[in-house]
């Protein structure tokens, strides 16, 4: 058994307790075997077995000679966790930051591509290097929700070049003509010095479309 193994068979007692208390894991129900359980948490049957000793310990569970564990007591893992001082065990936690930690990964790739694909996608891009991109979002009031890019004529309109939509969490990179337009939309614009202010009267200012 690593050290890993060894410090980490309290945490697992813990998390089980807080599921039994959740009622993820209702009280009378039985629970799959230590092999199953160690495939779960991804540590050794003999760990497993540790978790489940102190949880027997304190009469949370019972283990029949089958080795078939059932949920005696969900106000004794109450009581378990309690005592511990315990709101998330360091098993949940660290679960939690590998998958933030991936999020973030994930995040930064699509950053890093956002940024090339603006950079490199055209010639025509390109030469708008100088402008800074402004971000504009549509508002609840906004008349041209409901509305297409290309119905809305917005570079005849505004002098504005869309360069990206950010909905919720998806980016678009130069998005079609035949986009409509939704209320939270996001729009990345570049153009000359008067582009924010004009653009934003033209997406959210009171005027008729």
């Amino acid at each position: 058994m690593s050290d890993m193994e060894k410090a980490g068979y309290k945490s697992i007692a813990l998390d089980i307790a807080q599921r039994i208390v959740s009622g993820e894991i209702p009280e009378g129900s039985k629970i799959s075997g230590r092999s199953i359980l160690a495939g779960q948490y991804h540590v050794s049957p003999e760990t497993i077995r540790k978790a489940i000793g102190l949880l027997k310990e304190e009469n949370i569970v019972s283990v029949s000679q089958g080795k078939e564990i059932a949920i005696v007591s969900s106000s004794k893992a109450h009581e378990y966790i309690t005592k511990n001082n315990y709101l998330k065990s360091a098993y949940s936690l660290r679960q939690d930051l590998q998958l933030l930690l991936k999020e973030k990964q994930v995040m930064d790739r699509r950053f890093e591509s956002l940024f090339l694909e603006i950079i490199e996608a055209s010639d025509r891009l390109k030469n708008l290097r100088p402008y800074n991109p402004v971000e504009l979002s549509i508002k609840p009031h906004s008349p041209v929700i409901g509305m297409s890019i290309a119905n809305l004529q917005f570079w005849q309109n505004t002098g504005a070049t869309i360069i990206a939509l950010r909905r919720g969490t998806n980016v678009s990179i130069s998005p079609g003509p035949h986009v409509v337009l939704l209320e939270g939309d996001v729009l990345v614009v570049v153009g000359n010095d008067k582009v924010y202010e004009k653009t934003e009267e033209f997406i959210n200012g009171p005027r008729g479309i």
